[in-house]
């Protein structure tokens, strides 16, 4: 039996550190811990066994091997077990293997300008150069898309397999390989970057094979037996140290690249002075050091011996302190190119080895990664990003309500109404029941715009080209499935198509006559939503230059007069077929209208009363609509001003009516009953009358809004039958009673007018047609007026401007809108211009008109549609300027 001593036995290999090792394990912690900001420069480790110490290698493999759910990707390279005649492909071959497995609890590192080197290593030809060029560029086709061929194509002899195998084939044949020619060539930014990083490198000199295909014949086998081994060599290893950096770069908008907290490590052993595992490190160094970049690979060697570059180890136990005086001295070793710029080597001190302490060998775990890099952050970051766009678009756009590729569309949601502006039937407004005449006459101008473009194109652009806005209320009342709410706005819709029409149907060989494509712009109920709508026209007037103008703008109202003064901010006249209020014009220098103000309003009811009905005495009642005030309703705000001004004291009762309140008050009154109100508030105003059943008021009169209120047939018929109304109207001269008599006599302006409207494919339905009189409409003629007023001016300037050669194209940016408004009040002041409605003339310093003609019609039962009305009272001017006058029509 052997005799023992006092000496307990030595562990076993696998139990013993050696000495140095806590040291050595503490630097490794130190190095594989990836910063959250910037990056370590990592060394080789060079460790020289002792007989004494032990050998690291079992210890380094348990640290990085044993660790929990997250541990370092490691590769693990004896040389001394390689067969005989390895070189550094078969080891790099070997390191890929191993650090491509996807077994280290993160994302798998992915080779691909590693794997490409290889590959065409591995490729020889038996051709000469020219099909061997050939051959490559089919292998490396196939190689990037292996399966494209793989599947069945349909068999059959008709035409639909037949064209489905024409497409499979070029899906799968020649989209490919064109896409395949556009990488390889690498002069298309971001398609191709492997093959371009191959020609921007340093190695083998890429330049001399000018394409990317010379250089990898260059690598194949053969043809690479003419390079220098060396070159060879780095140029694998710095493909691969390039795919690694690409792993580990960090992108803020790439989550997953902040997961890999720990760098990858190398394990080499027995590595012999001369052998091929030094050889491998050394051109590390050398890669390292010609390139200039670093990488994320930390390395370390098991030798017997120190390497003949640095024959002079440092003592393990100062691990800490070796590496901060390498981190030092690296840049400067670096720009020497020393050829152990990037080592340190280590020697465990002279002691034996023991057993560790208890818990003090701990295997490394890679660290968590940031909490927003996880991989549940992207989905959750895309269902809140879709969400809050679902929200965004929700509450800006509607599924009736939204941008189009095709045409001019820009609109949004605003309070439930759809409001901004459109020139194609991507998109027409107001979707209500009823609501179909309006959203007809919207299509019929967007069809007409495509067909002025048409004929502009084929005029080779010499004709003059303008644009013009039509900015009105086309959302917000609210309706019932049979009443058609948006008549006013329907009216000057079609006004502005008549006038389009008119346009197209001149001759085409006329130059100077110009052509108008139309945009349908919606400010929402009461126009309350223009302040949205009016940036979206001044952004459309500086995109487009053939936009000149703006015309409607329908109620007169503080939100109609903000929009002026924005409108008149960014330059655009704005012509106004119906507005009326009282000095509307001082809210823009740009401003037109084309009816007589409220002051010429009252003054033909002044007269009229005193004149016709000879009564001394008035009620007034006005309204001002749905949630609005008198201070927000600039019409009847000055309507009611100028009533109380005008006629005093015979004013008896000026009050506000509210819708319930009855009127038994107004029964048989002999005077003056004048509604100074909005026509939405007039059919209860008429029902509050009805009370007063066989002795209703002797005279009812209404402002010019209750026009809208006439023009609704819906309305109309449930109104009482026993109340005759007269009514302010401002188009008397363009009722079809008034436009045949025009005919008749030769007036030219209205009697084409009559043949616009009368014609069968313009308005739904024709007006003034003998065998259907549909009345034409209150606004229509206002419309009209306006849209041509603009057109006439664009046409003058247009003269002008081709005065000298008058076959030159057209230039939008020859003129712009203020010249137009100027030219516009020119053409108008003086005698004026004659139009469907009458005269329109006006002082130079004034937008409103002078001695515009207004009117005032009766219509003894209102439910009697098919009975006209008939105009009994007039002031102004119809066609010559003459002192202006208030009479009663004979």
């Amino acid at each position: 039996m052997r005799e023992t001593t006092g000496r307990p036995p030595a562990p076993p290999v696998r139990d013993r550190i050696p000495a140095g090792g806590l040291e050595l394990l503490a630097l490794l912690t130190r190095l594989l811990r990836r910063p959250r900001r910037g990056e370590h420069r990592l060394p080789v480790i060079w460790l020289v066994r002792t007989a004494v110490a032990g050998d690291p290698m079992p210890l380094l493999r348990r640290f990085l091997g044993q660790g929990p759910r997250r541990r370092v990707p490691h590769a693990v390279l004896d040389v001394a077990a390689c067969p005989p005649g390895v070189d550094v492909p078969m080891l790099l071959r070997d390191l890929h293997r191993q650090l491509c497995l996807e077994a280290f609890g993160t994302a798998r590192l992915r080779f691909r300008h590693y794997r490409l080197a290889d590959w065409l290593m591995h490729q020889g030809f038996d051709h000469d150069a020219e099909d061997g060029r050939a051959t490559l560029l089919r292998r490396l086709r196939d190689r990037q898309a292996r399966t494209a061929g793989g599947e069945a194509t349909p068999t059959g002899s008709d035409v639909v397999s037949l064209a489905t195998q024409v497409l499979l084939w070029l899906a799968r044949r020649v989209v490919p390989g064109v896409l395949f020619r556009v990488a390889v060539s690498g002069r298309v930014p971001l398609v191709g970057r492997p093959y371009r990083w191959f020609m921007r490198q340093q190695y083998l000199a890429p330049r001399q094979s000018v394409t990317f295909l010379g250089f990898a014949e260059r690598l194949t086998a053969g043809w690479r037996d003419g390079e220098q081994p060396d070159q060879v060599n780095k140029l694998l290893l710095h493909a691969f140290l390039e795919d690694l950096r690409q792993a580990y770069r960090r992108r803020p908008w790439r989550p997953s690249d902040w997961r890999r907290t720990a760098y990858p490590v190398l394990l080499i052993d027995h590595v012999t002075a001369g052998g091929v595992g030094h050889v491998l490190v050394r051109l590390l160094n050398d890669v390292r050091n010609e390139t200039g970049r670093n990488d994320p690979l930390l390395v370390v060697v098991a030798a017997e011996h120190p390497p003949p570059e640095l024959p002079e180890p440092h003592s393990l136990g100062d691990a800490d302190e070796a590496y901060d005086e390498w981190s030092d001295a690296l840049p400067e070793m670096r720009r020497l190119r020393r050829a152990a710029a990037w080592w340190v080597v280590f020697r465990p001190d002279d002691t034996d080895a023991g057993p560790p302490p208890r818990g003090a060998v701990r295997a490394f775990a890679a660290p968590d990664p940031p909490w927003w890099s996880r991989r549940f952050l992207p989905a959750a970051l895309c269902l809140v990003l879709v969400a809050a766009g679902g929200l965004w678009v929700g509450t800006r756009w509607a599924p009736g309500c939204h941008p189009s590729l095709t045409g001019d569309v820009a609109v949004r949601v605003v309070e439930g109404e759809c409001v901004g502006y459109s020139d194609s039937a991507a998109h027409v407004f107001n979707t209500d029941p009823g609501q179909d005449r309006l959203r007809a006459v919207q299509r019929r101008i967007f069809a007409q715009n495509r067909d002025a473009e048409r004929v502009w194109r084929r005029s080779d652009r010499r004709k003059p080209y303008l644009t013009l806005v039509y900015l009105g209320t086309l959302t917000g009342n609210r309706t019932r499935d049979d009443e058609e709410s948006y008549v006013s706005e329907r009216e000057e819709l079609e006004g502005m198509a008549a006038a389009q029409r008119a346009l197209l149907q001149e001759s085409a060989g006329t130059d100077g006559a110009a052509l108008l494509r139309i945009v349908v712009a919606n400010g929402g109920r009461q126009m309350r939503h223009a302040d949205q709508t009016v940036p979206m026209l001044a952004e459309l007037a500086r995109d487009d230059p053939t936009v000149l103008g703006v015309v409607g703008m329908v109620d007169s109202r503080t939100s109609t007069a903000e929009a002026l003064r924005e409108l008149n901010r960014v330059g655009l006249p704005v012509l106004a077929p119906t507005l009326s209020a009282d000095r509307m014009d001082a809210n823009s220098r740009l401003y037109l209208q084309i009816s007589a103000p409220n002051t010429d309003q009252v003054r033909m009811v002044e007269a009229y009363a005193r004149q016709v009905l000879k009564v001394d005495e008035a009620h007034v009642y006005y309204t001002t609509g749905e949630n609005s005030s008198l201070d927000d309703d600039l019409y009847v705000n000055t309507l009611v001003e100028g009533l109380r001004q005008r006629l005093g004291e015979r004013i008896t009762r000026l009050a506000e009516w509210r819708t319930g309140t009855p009127l038994t008050t107004e029964c048989g009154y002999p005077g003056l009953l004048f509604y100074a109100g909005r026509w939405s508030e007039f059919d209860g105003f008429l029902r509050a009358l009805r009370a007063c059943g066989s002795d209703p008021p002797k005279h009812l009169v209404t402002d010019d809004s209750v026009n809208r209120y006439m023009a609704n047939p819906s309305l109309r018929t449930a109104a009482p039958g026993n109340i005759p109304v007269t009514y302010v109207s401002k188009a008397a001269l363009a009722t079809c009673a008034a436009l045949r008599e025009a005919q008749q006599r030769r007036d030219d302006a209205r009697a084409s007018f009559l043949a616009l409207v009368q014609a069968p494919d313009l308005l739904d339905p024709p007006r003034c047609r003998p065998e259907d009189p549909q009345p034409v409409g209150e606004r229509v003629s206002l419309a009209y007026d306006a849209a041509m007023m603009m057109v006439r001016a664009v046409e003058s300037l247009a003269a002008r401007l081709h005065h000298t050669s008058p076959r030159s194209r057209w230039e939008p940016r020859s003129i712009n809108p203020s010249g137009v408004h100027a030219e516009v009040l020119r053409q108008n002041t003086g005698v004026g211009q004659r139009g469907v409605s009458g005269l329109i003339r006006y002082q130079p310093d004034s937008g409103e008109p002078l001695d515009k003609r207004i009117s005032l019609m009766r219509v003894e039962r209102v439910p009697d549609l098919a009975a006209e009305a008939v105009e009994v009272f007039h002031c102004g001017n119809a066609d010559e300027a003459a002192p202006a006058i208030c009479e009663p029509v004979p």
